[in-house]
């Protein structure tokens, strides 16, 4: 492969991509005020915050107490972050770190 064929190949990758992209807000842009489209911005936060905790709690070790501490840290750091400020993605990254930090620590 040539530099020039790479280049190409990039530029077509990230021109379908840019329009893959902005085509899901033109069709959002249409659909944005029917009820199915509102409950789901509704509830997605609370359906990510689940799927996480799940993922979490499948690694734990059920037999040792220090298996559980990154996990419940995690969960109680994004859960009181929720509380106190309701922004999805502040709590969802401060506990995804809170519980990376600590199973790289104590596991």
């Amino acid at each position: 492969m040539t530099t020039g064929y790479i280049i190409v190949a990039l530029a077509v990758i990230a021109v379908i991509t840019y329009f893959l992209r902005a085509s899901a807000f033109i069709v959002l842009r249409k659909v944005a005020d029917r009820p199915v489209v509102v409950e789901t911005g509704r509830v997605m936060p609370i359906g990510v915050m689940i799927i996480l905790v799940a993922y979490t709690l499948t690694d734990v070790t059920s037999g040792s107490f220090l298996g559980w501490v990154p996990a419940l840290a995690g969960m109680l750091v994004t859960f009181v972050l929720h509380i106190k400020w309701s922004n999805s993605l502040l709590s969802i990254v401060a506990g995804i770190a809170t519980y990376a930090t600590l199973l790289h620590v104590l596991v």
